[in-house]
């Protein structure tokens, strides 16, 4: 008779495996989340470092108006091109959270106020007038940080 595992050896080797999966897979699962809080907040830095270069070389215009002028509405179209286009930033970052990028931008307007909850339904929220920018994911951090007030 050949030399074969029994059916009992095999159970306790899954069974082994099935506890360190356990034990293993909350630790990799805290990593990941710190991972994209950690991106979120460079992705925030790399945003508003570009928002402020951009507006100290336009005599305090902010990215988004077009021509910059502020007295028109802000738009994603002339976000882009004014941060991109001109390489204040090599490309436009994504919400960590929601992977949400370029278009997926919500403009507020000159007399509007940020909204009082992210919805997470864009990757940004971003007010040109304030020359403030916000990621829009609902819910906090392991420090009990709302991810909107990053």
């Amino acid at each position: 008779m050949g030399k074969s595992f029994t059916l009992v050896e095999i159970l306790i080797v899954v069974a082994i495996l099935g506890i360190l999966a356990a034990v293993v897979l909350p630790t990799l699962q805290d990593h990941i989340q710190q991972a994209k809080e950690s991106a979120a907040k460079d992705n925030l830095r790399i945003l508003r470092n570009a928002i402020g270069l951009y507006a100290a070389r336009h005599d305090g215009v902010a990215p988004g108006y077009p021509n910059d002028d502020p007295s028109q509405t802000p738009n994603r179209t002339s976000l882009f091109f004014q941060l991109v286009g001109e390489k204040y930033i090599n490309q436009f970052p994504e919400n960590s959270f929601n992977g949400y990028e370029f278009p997926r931008i919500k403009m507020v307007g000159n007399d509007d106020p940020f909204p009082d909850t992210p919805t997470g339904n864009y990757g940004w929220i971003y007010k040109p007038a304030a020359k403030e920018i916000r990621l829009d994911w609902p819910g906090t951090d392991r420090d009990g940080v709302s991810y909107y007030d990053y």
